[in-house]
């Protein structure tokens, strides 16, 4: 973060300075956090109430571990007396304030040697993280680019990836998640995108909006959002998602398969191993891109990130290359890993919906092909309010269709899926059912044979990214011909 002073802090945030006598010139330079494990020499700790424990009670502990100030909503002493301390009314608005308050100071920054910041933001049902992830990979070669660490997409974490960058930074990218109407207007006001991605309208959340036009109409407001002269990128093969373009305040860039896609993908073809090749297409320009990861559904991911690019100002050719190097940075986001014995997992457990859900389950049958057995083990969707038995038994009926060998239903939430497969014809054998992650672990370790391709896939809270975790752990246990373990 860039450096302030403990009344710019204050005077952000519509605090005030505890104890009184506190110095206004006190100096914040380090990073800001919510975790006092986290504090460094000069930090901000933002004093917030968590699900098992208040902030509050941790902030004398970080300004022992090296903070120089909390932002808190009440005045605070510790064992050493008063902690120096900004009061505000709602420390989560504040954060949000005080993350608009440097943003703004960098976006107007004139100063000799400052860098032009441009902001990214990326929202979708799905493929935010990947697509922030290959953005991150594309534009950091050009300069200093500030991206969200995991997931961190909502009003706490957009924040404190905002404060992050500094005087430095030429790229900021958001990622920018909504499980509600207005979600999306509070974080772009707090972060105006100069460039808005919408990457899919689909039913993620669907049951807390109450149907996929609400979904729709909450995804826009990153686009009536952007910033003046700001730009909206548009996923041209989503009705829905192209549809915003009247509403866009400025250019419009869309991407996609389609022909009138001003960024297209053709000749898209899949090797072994899932990961897709393609031609992409701005203009009359063109470039081969040879992705890593694994999964058509990427495709639209890389396109949109090189949208963004391109209208960066990077060369076409150049960000064909750099796609054809991004990796796969955020765990148990298809993370594929090829065990020593012959298995080859791929975690995709941090989160599910009926869109993404499909998508795995597609890229699972094209990695074991017609010659290895397509293990799908399979959690919870959530967030799906009155849709959700219909879209887990739709689920089961795919993993049929796609002659998927073994499907291991994990926890009651997601039962549904099972009944959809044997509704759909699935032999008893071919579907297992497990309560917990445990249960659905123990099973595995007996029934793994070498060359078996897994897909572990739920949403993050169902827990099964633990077993994701079990699966590809170095110490994992080998599987045998005989579907016995050796470890």
């Amino acid at each position: 973060m860039i450096a302030l002073t403990a009344a710019e802090v204050a005077a952000a945030t519509g605090g005030r300075l505890f104890p009184p006598t506190l110095d206004g010139s006190l100096m914040v330079h380090g990073p800001v956090v919510v975790d006092s494990r986290q504090v460094a020499t000069g930090s901000l700790f933002v004093a917030l109430p968590g699900e098992h424990s208040d902030g509050h009670d941790h902030a004398a502990a970080a300004i022992t571990r090296g903070a120089t100030l909390v932002l808190a909503v009440r005045e605070l002493t510790g064992p050493d007396g008063p902690v120096p301390s900004v009061v505000v009314p709602d420390v989560e608005r504040a954060l949000g304030d005080l993350a608009a308050a440097v943003l703004l100071r960098l976006r107007t920054d004139d100063e000799p040697g400052a860098t032009h910041l441009s902001v990214v933001g990326v929202t979708g049902s799905v493929g935010k993280t990947t697509t922030k992830d290959l953005l991150a990979q594309v534009l950091l070669p050009s300069g200093p680019t500030i991206t969200p660490v995991a997931s961190f997409n909502n009003e706490i974490g957009l924040p404190l990836t905002v404060l992050r960058a500094d005087e430095s930074t030429r790229f900021l990218v958001l990622e920018m998640g909504a499980s509600g109407m207005g979600h999306l207007t509070y974080l772009t006001g707090i972060a105006p995108p100069d460039i808005a991605v919408v990457l899919a309208v689909g039913s993620a959340h669907v049951g807390e909006f109450g149907g996929i036009e609400a979904v729709g109409r909450a995804k826009a407001e990153i686009i009536a959002g952007l910033a003046p002269g700001g730009v909206a990128v548009l996923n041209a093969d989503d009705p829905r998602v192209v549809a915003m373009a009247v509403a866009a305040p400025g250019d419009v860039d869309t991407f996609g398969s389609s022909t009138g896609a001003d960024v297209r993908a053709s000749a898209v073809t899949l090797d072994r191993a899932g990961r897709a090749s393609f031609t992409l297409t701005a203009g009359d320009a063109a470039a081969p891109v040879e992705l890593r990861l694994v999964g058509e559904h990427h495709v639209s991911n890389a396109l949109a990130a090189a949208t963004v690019a391109l209208r960066l100002g990077l060369d076409l050719d150049e960000v064909a290359k750099r796609l054809s190097v991004a990796d796969a940075l955020s765990p148990h986001r298809m993370h594929v890993v090829d065990r020593a014995d012959g298995v080859t997992v791929i975690d995709d457990s941090y989160n599910a919906n009926p869109d993404s859900m499909r998508a795995a389950l597609k890229a699972l049958a094209t990695v074991a092909g017609r010659d290895r057995r397509s293990i799908a083990v399979l959690g919870a969707m959530l967030e799906l309010g009155d849709t959700s038995r219909a879209a887990h038994e739709a689920i089961g009926l795919m993993v049929v269709r796609l002659n998927v060998s073994l499907t291991v239903v994990v926890g009651a939430g997601a039962k549904a899926i099972a009944d959809g497969a044997l509704l759909e014809g699935s032999w008893g054998d071919e579907v297992a059912f497990a309560d917990d992650v445990a249960a659905a672990g123990d099973f595995l370790e007996t029934e793994l044979i070498p060359g078996d391709v897994v897909l572990v896939k739920a949403s993050y809270s169902s827990g099964l990214w633990q077993l994701g975790d079990r699966l590809t752990a170095p110490d994992a246990p080998l599987a045998t011909a005989a579907g016995e373990t050796l470890r």
